[in-house]
């Protein structure tokens, strides 16, 4: 069997930039073995499967270690190789997922998706997330993840965190975040126990930490920047229950597996 393949990197306008996903175009549904093994051997932070519906695509995405709910870049990634190489002739792409109807429009040579808001709500501070990160932030919340802010992007570049002792805690993973010096507010986030030590740009984080910042700032179109080793911008706009999450896109490579 030979399966076609894209990698392409989301949330950049050129290579070696943002986060890159794999996209593998599928006709149907093959054992979820096949589609673990393939993460697995990308050894990307996700792969993305997708099959063509009546109206919609089913949309899967994987890391090296399991199957998630949701994931913005890889998801970015998967609309990019519809448009621009699958010719997609709509402006909107419905997507069918495990987090409900996901929508991408294109504008221009900018991708927006739209995402359910993940509302992070207060907690306490557990030894162990203070010991990971090797700091204790001045606020921390959780939704699908730990949300801990800090009073200043250094803080945040700064850490190096544990991620033996991160990947102990029962979240899906940590999201660090403090108030930027050229964009609205920064974040890195850590998911070890998915296989992902630190994810390059992570689009479902910016489900939380837009509705986040918005009530912080009091304003709903913010700047965002993943300050990892190879960095990222998002554009977040907050309405009502969802959040939209616009950002760039180019393909680094085609290939083919033999199956």
């Amino acid at each position: 069997m030979k399966l076609k393949q894209y990698q392409v990197d989301a949330f950049t306008d050129k290579v070696f930039g943002g986060n890159p996903a794999a996209v593998v175009p599928l006709l149907s549904w093959p054992d979820d073995s096949l589609l673990q093994a393939i993460a697995e051997e990308n050894n990307l932070s996700e792969t993305a499967f997708f099959v063509p519906a009546e109206k919609a695509f089913q949309l899967r995405w994987f890391t090296p270690l399991r199957e998630v709910d949701l994931c913005g870049h890889a998801t970015l990634a998967t609309a990019y190789i519809i448009f621009e190489i699958l010719n997609y002739s709509k402006q909107v792409i419905t997507f069918e997922t495990r987090s409900g109807t996901l929508f991408v429009e294109k504008n221009d040579t900018r991708l927006e998706m739209n995402f359910p808001v993940r509302m992070p709500t207060p907690c306490e501070l557990s030894e162990i997330l203070a010991r990971g990160l090797g700091q204790r932030p001045i606020e921390v919340l959780a939704a699908d993840d730990y949300l801990a802010a800090f009073d200043s992007e250094a803080t945040v570049r700064a850490i190096t965190p544990n991620q033996a002792l991160l990947g102990q805690l029962d979240l899906r993973g940590v999201i660090i975040t403090a108030p930027g010096m050229e964009a609205d507010f920064v974040s890195r986030f850590f998911a070890p126990k998915y296989g992902v030590p630190e994810d390059p740009v992570t689009g479902s984080a910016h489900c939380a930490l837009a509705p986040y910042w918005a009530n912080k700032l009091g304003k709903n179109i913010l700047t965002a920047k993943q300050v990892s080793k190879r960095g990222g911008n998002i554009t977040c706009e907050v309405k009502a229950d969802r959040v939209f999450l616009s950002g760039c896109a180019v393909m680094f490579m085609e290939s083919e597996m033999s199956l």
